[in-house]
């Protein structure tokens, strides 16, 4: 009989062979008893068991329990995400003077590396203790981007109950490039409750504030006076729903904070608690930016993890990434990527208790 993992995952649900190649779960530890599960479909981290204030582990990790139910939802639970993460306006781009044109996935735009992104794909992986590597080859013209893209992502399950996640990749034409990990965050102990009491910190004096399509145009919008203002701890559902053009555009959260430290990994960019459990999730990152998305578009109807629904709000992300549209916004930090570069960037999220 197959042991089930301590968030109760059964390891056999996820063996199987997609597009020829094998699909597993893989189960991370540490020396205090943490655990991360990952599959190597779409880079997913399934679930994540950490101590509350009481010592007893919690899984904060929206997810599914079965490949075939991954399968079966077009959602990013807790996958790497590529070749471009966040939105490309109108699924277009210029670059050396010639005009790429993207999937369009996302109203008028493109998102998440169009409508096969990395979170599709079957990642080669080799695990070595709390230590999963996962690889995969992007071809030139893929979903029309340029350039074959090799890539690597590293997840180190580290003893301080943190998860390391170092991303690297190299081309062999210039082409843009901005991964992330879109995993959706409930602190609470219970997956299907609304993460409006989460208390959140974010080191950011700025937004990129979005269209009603969500588009960004290469601007910025102080948080100051704002519902945007989380540089002092408050709860994530204090102002959600107030009279604001930028929450009415998203629905809720869905907005690039521009980090106050971009590149140094030794800040602690956002702090998040849930008053129910004491868990606490801090996060460092080289990004420059973090979109918050509080899961506004979550629907109940779906079943998660042991059949849970998922309801609007039951969950957020923090996405380290360069900014939305960046190809199209010269005011931002390029994301372009050129032959004999290397594409690096570092994220760590890192849980104690409170």
């Amino acid at each position: 009989m197959t042991k089930l993992t301590k968030s109760g995952l059964n390891p056999d649900n996820f063996i199987t062979t997609i597009d020829g190649k094998p699909v597993a779960l893989f189960v991370l530890t540490n020396d205090n008893g943490v655990e991360a599960c990952i599959t190597n479909y779409g880079g997913r981290i399934v679930s994540l068991m950490v101590p509350d204030r009481e010592g007893k582990l919690t899984d904060v990790e929206l997810g599914h329990d079965s490949i075939a139910n991954y399968l079966a939802d077009d959602g990013n639970f807790g996958a790497l995400i590529g070749r471009y993460g966040n939105r490309i306006g109108y699924g277009k781009f210029m670059l050396d003077g010639v005009e790429y044109t993207l999937p369009i996935n996302n109203g008028p735009h493109c998102l998440h590396g169009g409508l096969i992104g990395y979170d599709k794909k079957v990642w080669d992986a080799k695990q070595d203790g709390n230590r999963l590597e996962l690889t995969l080859v992007d071809p030139d013209g893929t979903e029309g981007f340029p350039g074959t893209l090799n890539v690597k992502v590293v997840y180190t399950l580290t003893d301080d109950n943190a998860i390391d996640i170092e991303y690297s990749a190299t081309t062999d034409k210039p082409t843009i490039v901005n991964l992330t990990n879109h995993s959706y965050f409930n602190l609470n102990g219970d997956l299907a409750s609304s993460i409006h009491n989460h208390v959140l910190t974010v080191d950011a004096d700025r937004i990129t504030p979005a269209d009603e399509t969500l588009i960004t145009d290469g601007s910025f919008m102080d948080v100051e006076g704002t519902p945007f203002d989380f540089r002092a701890p408050k709860p994530i559902g204090q102002d959600i729903n107030a009279d604001n053009e930028q929450l009415k555009n998203g629905n809720g959260y869905d907005h690039s904070f521009a980090l106050n430290h971009p590149g140094d990994i030794s800040k602690v960019a956002l702090r998040v608690m849930s008053p129910v459990t004491g868990i606490v999730m801090e996060m460092l990152t080289t990004e420059p930016a973090a979109q918050m998305y509080t899961g506004n578009f979550l629907d109940e109807n779906l079943k998660g993890k042991f059949g849970v629904g998922y309801p609007a709000r039951s969950a957020v992300a923090f996405e380290t990434q360069h900014y939305p549209n960046t190809p199209n916004c010269p005011e931002y930090p390029s994301c372009e990527l050129r032959p004999g570069e290397t594409y690096y960037t570092r994220t760590i999220y890192r849980f104690t208790t409170a």
